[in-house]
């Protein structure tokens, strides 16, 4: 009789979650009752048992190296047990069950050079796209911008003195990579200029049907130059994507005019209302690198006016709706042009933007 045949471990698919939870949370999962917010960039999570979980965040860049890495995992190590994790918007944090590492490890971070905050109401992290360092549409850096920006605004990071929890997100193009469309302010990359054509290469690098598939407007279309099989660009359909240029090298959309905008008002959250889309603040701001001092000042301004005059728990979007378009371009002191007329206005009554059902009229 054959024995049967031994039970061999397989590297298919992730590791089951569980294998990665500290004891903490393992041993109160599902059974958490409320958390506080004790102090910037801590977080206590109290369960049924009464045990609680200390998360100490720390801002980060998105983009890390491996020293980087080696270092936070010995700061686990040292602190936490070994136990980390990453946000959604690039923070790094710390789960700890003991409240005396609490200070230590704070004081390891700033060391470090490494801010903790972003919880309550505190700007956070700002979540964005690969910008100039891997994107080829991108239309302004995004490493730089952010870092720039929040150079500038983290004193509101560290602290909890703003009237609700602000989101700012980064886009490199109209592709929002970001979650542009959903933030409170939203820096938004834009180009001005259709793609250019290098004609010369274009029949060696690019395939043209799927060239002129690619455009989701039909922009692209069949053309022959100098007796040769090769593309045009109808300017007026032209939405400035960049599809066409991820699939044909020999198109490029990068151009010297190329700047950033910057959107304001949207949120996902479903509390004291629906989620809410970003609306167009400033149509356009040049890109003057390394340190984009125009728009450093121009989100710097926003969050400010905000800071001011908005109620307790009201996000920028609310803000706005209570005070009104005209009164929020006077407080700031953004010219109002002709970019700001919405001339498809009625989409968005149409959209569904929430998780809220109710019966259509008979």
């Amino acid at each position: 009789m054959c024995p049967a045949p031994a039970k061999r471990k397989t590297d298919i698919g992730a590791p089951h979650y569980d294998k990665f939870l500290p004891p903490i949370i393992k041993r109160n999962y599902g059974n958490w009752r409320h958390h506080e917010l004790p102090r910037p960039g801590v977080v206590v999570h109290v369960a049924e048992s009464g045990d609680k979980l200390y998360s100490v965040r720390a801002g980060s860049p998105r983009l890390l190296s491996i020293e980087t890495l080696r270092l936070f995992a010995a700061i686990a190590d040292e602190f936490s047990d070994g136990y980390l994790r990453f946000t959604s918007r690039n923070n790094v944090e710390f789960l700890l069950a003991d409240p005396a590492k609490v200070d230590p490890l704070i004081a390891r971070l700033k060391q470090e050079g490494y801010p903790v905050g972003g919880t309550g109401a505190s700007i956070t992290n700002i979540v964005h796209t690969q910008g100039w360092v891997h994107c080829n549409s991108a239309a302004s850096d995004a490493s730089g911008v952010v870092k720039s920006v929040m150079d500038e605004l983290l004193p509101y990071f560290e602290s909890m003195t703003l009237p609700a929890r602000l989101r700012i997100a980064f886009a490199c193009c109209l592709n929002m990579c970001g979650a542009v469309h959903c933030s409170d302010i939203s820096i938004l990359g834009m180009h001005r200029r259709p793609p250019k054509i290098n004609h010369a290469t274009l029949a060696k690098n690019c395939e043209i049907p799927t060239t002129i598939a690619s455009c989701p407007t039909g922009a692209v279309r069949p053309a022959t130059v100098d007796g040769k099989p090769s593309l045009e660009i109808i300017e007026e359909q032209c939405v400035l994507c960049g599809n066409c240029c991820a699939v044909c090298p020999s198109m490029s959309l990068n151009d010297p005019g190329d700047g950033i905008s910057i959107w304001v008002g949207g949120k996902v959250s479903n509390a004291r209302r629906e989620p809410m889309f970003s609306k167009l603040a400033i149509p356009y701001l040049p890109n003057n690198p390394p340190r984009w001092p125009e728009v450093v000042s121009a989100v710097k301004n926003l969050v400010e006016v905000y800071a001011a005059h908005a109620r307790r728990f009201e996000r920028m979007g609310e803000w706005i709706e209570r005070i009104g378009w005209p009164r929020f371009f006077k407080l700031t002191g953004i010219e109002f042009t002709k970019h700001h007329i919405d001339d498809f206005r009625h989409a968005g009554e149409s959209f569904k933007r929430s998780v809220h059902l109710r019966r259509p009229p008979a």
